[in-house]
């Protein structure tokens, strides 16, 4: 309908997986890489996971497009079958003749399928099964497919099998019953969403394969389409189709934010509101509250002796008296004055700016305070890296050095880590390290502060060479949730995300760091093996800290728990006072 109006050539997000339309990200060229391996190395499983929607079948689509020509592959999509069906199925696709109509012996499949693999060998051809929605399979299926890695030469195994799923794919294969299956796996990766950046060049990626030549959506609503969709590309495909369904019908060859935000609410059936606005509501609430309590505290509880006062006020010789009235009866005295005209109203009012003018002058002062934009505008020249990198590492007793290399590279070599993420304030609160943000001021140009403190209504910021309170709803309307953070692993050497079937050091440090956490005996004789009980402590610190619970000890559950455990020495965010700060609330 609308591909005319913006000159496409074909609708540019469909969401059948076209291998034309695959963006290669770090994470799926990375899975790529994974599968390719799979196919070019014979022995054993590989495992890809991801959630829904975040383009494994594309990759899969994809790698059947890239295959090696002496590589036979076998697609298995529909996997919610018994162990004779799934037997079947992989013989047809194969192309494996079977003399007879199998019956339930698995024995009639299994006996020409490895005569099948035997010919293959000596042939010098690659015989690979991949399975998608894996997380679907029955045990007894699983355990059969397991079974099929036996098919070998001495040298070689003759079948290699990559498995696909969802990550409910990681929980059932840490199962104790499949622990044999789960120690063949030779390779494991997750598909993660994609960052905002990656979603930005996903979106311009699909239009320009479409035959787009300009820019069909604003940075705010390429922006905004991140934030709905949380870098998932099947939903990315679905918001994006219905904004730019919606521009056509309004005629705008640019799609705003506005619209986008409107077709999110199309897609979840919902009204979907600005980031800001949660805050906002909220703030305005807390005013609204806080001022009528001002007004009326006075009136309903007023401090004894102070209706003596105000009666004696009607007689010059008790002026003096009336100076003392509480500043919250202020605006009623004034209102009094002007409505009525007895001498007493006139000496109660002559007196009360008197008393007054000392908090009117501390209201003045408190919202003469910079906002945040002026504060950035003030210090332009420091909202560099450079600066943002020296405040952080001076926090953690680390040397940098401005315009030499990067800073998680610096950072790297004095035993520091970087963690470079997409999250929100509340994630900063769990993960409880300082952090630099990274803001966008109202020219849409980058500006870099260090998060030092965080309270439930302000946030204290080194913004170039000052410290300074801002509200949480006015940095919220500057920082879309980048932010980059410094911690220091107990292990040497690289992180990695740790999974079940690993050994060594690093599980072993992990384990007794959960220990440590749950207060639970030393477990530093259990053993280096990542088995089910880890995978159970794992999930049980992932879901304490309202992190995604997957098992798997990523970055972010390691950065998480190091800060659950920290040292005293360590940097960590500081707390802010309830009412240190209402500006920009």
């Amino acid at each position: 309908m609308y591909l005319t109006f913006f000159g496409l050539a074909e609708k540019p997000f469909s969401i059948t997986p076209d291998p034309r339309y695959l963006y290669l990200s770090t994470r799926h060229a990375d899975a790529l890489a994974h599968l390719l391996y799979g196919i070019n190395e014979a022995g054993g499983f590989i495992q890809l996971t991801g959630e829904v929607g975040t383009g494994k079948t594309t990759t899969i689509r994809t790698l059947l497009a890239q295959a090696p020509k002496d590589a036979e592959i076998a697609l298995i999509l529909n996997p919610r079958l018994s162990a004779t069906e799934f037997l079947r199925t992989l013989c047809e696709e194969l192309g494996v003749g079977l003399a007879h109509e199998p019956g339930e012996d698995t024995k009639d499949l299994v006996d020409p399928l490895n005569r099948y693999l035997l010919r293959a060998h000596a042939a010098g051809r690659r015989v690979v099964l991949i399975v998608d929605e894996a997380q679907n399979l029955r045990t007894e299926v699983l355990e059969q497919v397991r079974l099929l890695t036996n098919l070998e030469t001495e040298t070689a195994k003759l079948l290699q099998i990559i498995l696909i799923g969802q990550p409910e794919l990681r929980v059932l294969l840490a199962r104790q019953e499949l622990r044999q299956l789960a120690q063949r796996i030779t390779g494991r990766y997750h598909l993660d969403p994609l960052s905002r950046d990656e979603t930005v060049a996903y979106v311009r990626h699909r239009l320009r394969v479409a035959g787009a030549t300009t820019d069909l959506f604003t940075p705010g609503a390429l922006r905004e389409v991140h934030r709905i969709a949380g870098g998932i590309p099947r939903v990315i495909n679905v918001i994006c189709d219905r904004a730019l369904l919606g521009a056509y019908s309004e005629d705008l060859h640019q799609v705003p934010l506005q619209l986008v935000r409107r077709a999110g609410a199309e897609v979840f059936g919902q009204e979907l509101r600005a980031p800001w606005q949660p805050w906002l509501a909220t703030a305005l609430a807390v005013a609204m509250l806080a001022g009528g309590a001002r007004l009326l505290w006075p009136v309903a509880a007023p401090a004894p002796g102070a209706a003596a006062r105000v009666a004696g006020s009607s007689s010059p010789g008790h002026a003096a008296g009336a100076a003392i009235v509480p500043t919250g009866l202020a605006p009623l005295a004034r209102m009094a004055d002007a409505g009525a005209g007895a001498p007493g109203n006139a000496a109660f009012a002559a007196a009360v700016p008197a008393a007054t003018a000392p908090g009117a002058a501390a209201a003045t002062a408190g919202s003469a305070a910079p906002t945040l934009a002026q504060l950035i505008a003030a210090d332009a020249k420091h909202g560099d890296s450079d600066t943002a990198f020296g405040a952080l590492f001076a926090l953690w007793n680390a040397r940098y050095v401005p315009g030499r290399i990067d800073g998680c590279s610096q950072a790297l070599a004095q035993g520091l880590q970087c963690l470079l993420q997409r999250g929100s304030l509340a994630q900063l609160r769990l993960l409880n390290r300082p952090a630099i943000l990274m803001l966008t001021d109202d020219a849409g140009a980058p500006f870099q502060v260090v998060l030092r403190a965080l309270g439930p209504q302000s946030a204290q910021l080194r913004i170039g060479e000052q410290d300074a309170d801002v509200g949480i709803v006015e940095l919220d309307r500057y920082w879309y949730g980048d932010f980059v953070l410094l911690w220091r692993p107990g292990t040497k050497g690289g992180i990695r995300a740790l999974t079940v079937g690993m050994h060594g050091a690093p599980v072993q440090q992990l384990r007794t760091q959960l220990a440590r956490w749950s207060g639970s005996e030393d477990a530093s004789g259990a053993g280096d093996a990542f088995d089910a009980g880890l995978l159970r402590l794992v999930e049980d610190f992932q879901r304490a800290k309202h992190l995604a619970v997957d098992g798997v000890a990523g970055m972010e559950t390691q950065v998480a728990l190091d800060a659950a455990l920290a040292s005293p020495d360590s940097p960590v965010l500081q707390p802010r006072p309830a009412q240190a700060s209402t500006r920009g609330n």
